[in-house]
């Protein structure tokens, strides 16, 4: 009963399967809303961090209490009912739509190449829109950096506004690709944020990055992803969204870019904090 019930709300529930992207009944859906949400977060990151540099004692950081593990756990089940509900919605999509389509594709096939003329209606659509959506929630952990260590990082602004910018193509153009992207974010999301969740109420964090090597694995699995798109379009007669695929994966490569320069100047850093340390130990040692 319980999983009939949840089966029902998460991918057969009339406001599903009747979903249609438009931007007169869809929020949100318009060019000048995205961008102009993209610039006001932004602006606004960047005024926030200079209202602490100038008012605010260097060293001296604001407390949040809860807030962002309550927010970790609110994010959690967010992605994890997004991932439930895109899975369970693409099941029987596939299994409603296949005799269109099984001629020319394997439903895994299908997951990464919508055929030409895909217009974004129906059940994957809505929990497309879904994610989209909580992408502004995603950008509120920017500013508990600011808050919490005094930082503006720019890989974090800029990898929220691209990210944000995708989803919506993603239903702008029905884009092919996007159903296993989402389902892959939306796993990693879920155990991303339930770790932090797990870390910010005081229970043991794990003895290697986690974070870091989650998201180095959601990269890999993209960049998979992608090379398939790819092939399958010559191979089988185009995919829906190309145009919008290749803006996509050149994004795409701006965040790998960014983020294996983020990590590599983290680590370097770290290695020469811990240089410097044992040359003031050696310098200890010889004075004694």
């Amino acid at each position: 009963m319980i999983t009939e019930t949840l089966i029902y709300y998460l991918s057969q529930h009339p406001a599903i399967v009747t979903f249609r992207w438009s931007h007169i009944q869809s929020w949100g859906s318009t060019w000048s809303f995205v961008l102009t949400s993209i610039a006001f977060y932004l602006t606004f990151c960047a005024l926030v961090h200079l209202f602490l540099q100038i008012f605010i004692k260097r060293g001296r950081t604001v407390p949040l209490g809860p807030i962002p593990a309550v927010y970790s756990l609110f994010m959690a089940l967010i992605s994890a009912v997004i991932f439930s509900g895109i899975l369970l919605s693409t099941a029987s999509e596939i299994q409603e739509t296949r005799w269109f389509w099984r001629r020319s594709k394997t439903p895994f096939q299908w997951l990464l190449c919508f055929p030409l003329g895909t217009r974004p209606s129906g059940r994957v659509f809505f929990w497309s829109y879904m994610y989209y959506l909580s992408r502004y929630l995603h950008m509120f952990r920017t500013f508990f950096t600011i808050l919490r260590f005094r930082k503006l990082v720019s890989f974090q602004l800029v990898n929220n506004s691209i990210l944000t910018f995708m989803s919506f193509l993603w239903l702008e153009f029905s884009q092919s690709f996007q159903v296993l992207a989402i389902l892959l974010a939306t796993l990693v999301y879920s155990i991303v944020y339930g770790y932090r969740f797990w870390t910010a109420v005081g229970l043991p964090c794990a003895c290697f990055p986690f974070v870091v090597n989650c998201q180095i694995v959601l990269l890999g699995c993209n960049f998979a992803c992608h090379v398939g798109v790819l092939l399958l379009h010559f191979m089988k007669g185009g995919c829906n969204g190309i145009g919008a695929w290749w803006f996509n994966s050149v994004l795409n490569g701006a965040i790998l870019f960014l983020f294996l320069n983020f990590h590599v100047k983290m680590y370097l850093g770290k290695r020469k904090e811990v240089i410097s340390e044992a040359m003031v130990e050696a310098e200890m040692m010889k004075v004694k």
